[in-house]
């Protein structure tokens, strides 16, 4: 079985200065994903952070890479344009992406989607969350009972400024009332993207077996699949190209 190469990105901000975060991700998001997806056979995990060389996305690292994970939420404004575009160029190549909690705010995710997605209402009052599973059949529930709760969690309710997902698999419903579209699935050029809503830094959101689940699931959905070759530019006809 072919390994797939993962990549979890973080800005590994909030748990340095944090410390309520830090007592919760001691070694930080970007650790606690990797370190479930290492145990996870058939995936080889690594990790990188906005404050190393490139954020740690160097042409090597990106081009060995099958998914990135992608986690931010203070420093958006801090991804050069230059990385977030060669993000952006690799998923277009093939390359999966997942988007977490507030990485919808995030250069890449806007790139990609092309609406201002920072656009959401949002509350941060520690409320019970219901993501509810609406494509039953999609293989990134596959696993899920008809719901994951979610005890206290910050509030994303719509309006949710993303363009209509080509598969929507999950929609929370929190204790104040709001929806809010949870799992959103897209395809770009040749890579697939999914956006996962869960995750406030202040919660131990990646702790909880069943996000975790959804993280894996949705790992082996987003990685690149073999299809016919593509060809670009100028070209003969096709009687003349043997010739």
């Amino acid at each position: 079985m072919k390994q797939i190469k993962v990549t979890v990105w973080n800005e590994y901000r909030h748990e340095k200065h944090n410390e309520h975060v830090k007592g919760i991700y001691p070694e930080g998001i970007h650790n606690a994903i990797g370190g479930y997806l290492k145990t996870i056979e058939g995936l080889e995990v690594g990790t990188a952070t906005l404050d190393e060389p490139e954020h740690g996305l160097t042409d090597d690292v990106l081009n060995n890479t099958d998914v990135l994970i992608w986690w931010g939420h203070l420093a958006h404004h801090e991804v050069r344009d230059d990385i977030a575009e060669k993000v952006r160029d690799r998923v277009l190549q093939g390359m999966g992406l997942i988007v977490l909690h507030s990485g919808h705010a995030s250069k890449v995710f806007e790139k990609l989607l092309g609406t201002k997605t920072g656009a959401l209402k949002w509350r941060d009052d520690g409320e019970k969350e219901r993501i509810w599973v609406i494509e039953h059949g999609h293989p990134i529930a596959d696993g899920l009972g008809e719901y994951i709760e979610i005890p206290k969690e910050e509030m994303y309710g719509e309006r949710f400024e993303i363009p209509a997902p080509d598969e929507l698999v999950f929609i929370s419903w929190f204790e104040g009332g709001e929806v809010f579209r949870s799992g959103c699935c897209y395809r770009r050029g040749k890579g697939k993207l999914f956006y996962f809503r869960p995750g406030h830094e202040t919660f131990p959101i990646y702790h909880q077996p069943e996000i975790l689940h959804v993280i894996k699931n949705a790992v082996h959905w987003a990685a690149p699949t073999q299809g016919a070759a593509a060809s670009y530019g100028r070209v003969e006809p096709i009687e003349n190209r043997s010739k």
